[in-house]
């Protein structure tokens, strides 16, 4: 049976991950080359970012490397927004369109579907990728794979 172009495209990406991870540079260096990564390879992805975990301990997530239009959100208290959701849940959150969402915090008006996944370390929230999209209902269930497989693989980063 043929792959399909996105099960190709998916395949491509992680091993780009994972030479990207083996590289001698910086854990900042890494994570903006792989939003770069991403948002140049999947048309959808308009703003691809990473937010940290406060390393003093606060509840607050604090903008990372990211590629696309600078936003005003530089830090966000867990709870507050899809990010803040995530931080505290745990779990992946998908917003086909963020204008429905009650917590949502816009970056830009342009902003049309969001998807934030969580990155673990032995059970700990360090951090999430966050991705804005323009158009809505673009994120897919394969989109969804391969950023909590990305995830995975950045946990021994942090």
């Amino acid at each position: 049976m043929p792959q399909t172009q996105e099960v190709i495209l998916y395949n491509e990406l992680i091993e780009s991950v994972k030479q990207t991870l083996k590289q001698d540079i910086s854990r900042d260096e890494k994570l903006l080359e792989i939003c770069t990564l991403l948002k140049q390879n999947i048309s959808t992805f308009d703003w691809v970012g990473f937010y940290l975990a406060d390393v003093s301990g606060k509840p607050e997530l604090q903008l990372g490397p990211f590629a696309g239009k600078p936003t005003d959100h530089t830090r966000i208290p867990f709870g507050r927004g899809i990010c803040g959701q995530v931080a505290l849940s745990h779990q992946t959150y998908i917003s086909q369109d963020v204008h429905s969402e009650d917590n949502y915090l816009a970056c830009s008006l342009e902003v049309q579907s969001e998807i934030v996944v969580p990155i673990m370390k032995n059970g700990k929230f360090v951090a999430q990728i966050d991705i804005d999209s323009n158009t809505k209902n673009s994120i897919t269930e394969a989109q969804k794979h391969l950023l909590e497989d990305i995830c995975q693989l950045l946990a021994a980063e942090f």
